[in-house]
């Protein structure tokens, strides 16, 4: 996240992010210009949702790019995930339908500008979403995919995979997906 543009209303945010050619996060009356990502961010969210989409064919589960906005109502901040499943119907702050305030899954791909705050706050506001049963964040600088499933007393389990030939177990919606096709073409920079 970079810094604040200007402080201005929700409904202010609403009206300019419909019409911009980019995306911003707005929290608190400030808006935060989103960077764009690299090459290999975008290719592991793709692979993801292409990845996600097929294993859900068989269940009442949609998967959205990070061109839907998702808001945590409980602490008012609007966000673009990377990927974002839900489960049932759907539902949004208002009827332009671009607003979603119930996402089953939401998926972070960490870069180097955005990991400490992905890992950290903005976890934080996605676990305050009711409806929110698994937070997955997958590192574009090596095979690495963490999961962190809600439990019953609300509390929260992380269960990882680094082997590149492993499977990723997304438990909210009982499937697998392997990380070859997660990470398929995805060239990693050499380390010096």
């Amino acid at each position: 996240m970079t810094r604040a543009l200007k402080t201005i209303s929700p409904t202010d945010y609403l009206a300019r992010e419909r019409t911009a050619d980019s995306k911003s996060e707005y929290f608190q009356g400030e808006v935060f210009a989103m960077a764009g990502g690299s090459a290999n961010h975008s290719l592991i969210a793709a692979n993801f949702i292409g990845e996600a989409r097929q294993a859900l064919k068989a269940k009442p589960c949609d998967v959205y790019s990070s061109d839907l906005r998702v808001k945590i109502q409980a602490s008012g901040l609007y966000t673009y995930p990377d990927a974002t499943i839900v489960c049932g119907e759907l539902q949004f702050e208002d009827d332009a339908g671009d607003t979603l305030l119930n996402p089953t899954l939401v998926v972070e791909v960490l870069s180097d500008s955005t990991e400490q705050y992905d890992r950290g706050r903005k976890s934080n506001h996605y676990r305050q979403i009711s409806s929110l049963r698994e937070i997955v964040l997958i590192s574009q600088e090596t095979t690495h995919v963490e999961c962190f499933v809600r439990q019953k007393a609300d509390g929260w389990l992380m269960t990882e995979q680094k082997l590149p030939t492993g499977s990723v177990t997304l438990q909210s919606l009982s499937i697998s997906l392997d990380m070859t096709e997660i990470y398929r073409n995805v060239a990693f920079k050499k380390k010096t």
